[in-house]
């Protein structure tokens, strides 16, 4: 009996006591708790949690149901013109021309060029450009135009030093180019 006691003297006065004993004692508490938790909880259950998968895909739509996205990627617009006026490609390829300039060619010329190919809004944004910015010299392939919507294109033009992308739009059937970008390369 005296060397149970000498045990639990020890447990009590020193172990205890001290940062280690605290520290094995409360793993030991935890792992106690962990244990018992699990022996009152029985076996696990296969079937339950994240960890089973299904077998299928899970769908929230019928399958046979059409698209009801917002945009659709089976059906490519067709840019719509007028009557009796220039399309997309014809007048992207007129404004790059008319962009691109001559050297000798006066900044209030070169504004009358651009105006019956611009729309209200491009003219105000470019009343303080000067043609001798423009920093490209000549087209050196087709115009390629992206239809986005029935009146909205996007327009790319390869250049000898990079490559211009106009936007157009034809609210009303005639091509007008609305925005002027310039992608050196």
């Amino acid at each position: 009996m005296t060397a149970v006691r000498r045990a639990i003297e020890f447990l009590f006065s020193r172990l205890l006591r001290s940062r280690l004993g605290l520290a094995v004692g409360i793993a030991v508490l935890v792992l106690g708790v962990v244990g018992a938790a699990r022996l009152v909880a029985g076996p696990d259950d296969p079937s339950a949690g994240l960890s089973n998968r299904p077998v299928e895909p899970i769908t929230t739509v019928d399958p046979t149901t059409g698209d009801d996205g917002a945009i659709s990627t089976t059906v490519t617009p067709s840019p719509v013109t007028r009557s009796g006026e220039a399309g997309p490609e014809k007048v992207a390829e007129r404004f790059a021309a008319a962009w691109l300039g001559r050297p000798d060619l006066a900044a209030e010329r070169w504004h009358e060029e651009l105006r019956p190919l611009s729309t209200a809004n491009l003219i105000d944004k470019l009343s303080g450009a000067d043609p001798t910015g423009v920093p490209a010299g000549e087209m050196t392939d087709e115009v390629t135009v992206q239809a986005r919507s029935e009146n909205f294109v996007e327009a790319l033009i390869p250049l000898d030093t990079g490559r211009l992308r106009l936007e157009l739009v034809a609210p009303d059937g005639r091509w007008l180019v609305d925005a002027v970008d310039w992608e050196q390369g």
